[in-house]
């Protein structure tokens, strides 16, 4: 299974939160999955980082790429997808994900409750 990460799961992961539900968890470190990290993501925390709203590892691809984790780059045709989504969700970078999550076919590990409207696999964070 291809699980797509987003950005409070990756943070909780990387901090070892009691956060993150232990499914959540135990799925995110079973060796059969692959876990990926969008480049939408990756974004997302380094702007939040710059206003001063989130410190997450001063190194986040080097704790990204320690974790084993392959980061996912966003596709002209994941930003077409995106701006066409019906519009159960403001927010951008979490639009980016369900388009690569419907491109992969890919489970988004998240707690928003606004993606399965989407038709996306959640695994709930």
């Amino acid at each position: 299974m291809i699980l797509l990460l987003d950005s409070h799961a990756l943070l909780w992961w990387l901090a070892k939160s009691p956060e993150l539900r232990d499914s959540a968890a135990t799925s995110i470190a079973d060796p059969a999955n692959e876990v990926v990290v969008s480049a939408a993501s990756i974004w997302e925390i380094e702007i939040k980082r710059a206003k001063g709203k989130l410190r997450p590892p001063e190194a986040l691809l080097d704790a990204i790429q320690a974790e084993g984790f392959s980061t996912l780059a966003i596709t002209g045709s994941d930003a077409v997808r995106a701006a066409g989504l019906p519009d159960h969700h403001a927010d951008p970078f979490d639009r980016v994900l369900v388009a690569q999550a419907l491109r992969l076919d890919a489970t988004i590990v998240s707690r928003d409750p606004a993606l399965p409207a989407y038709g996306v696999d959640v695994l709930p964070t």
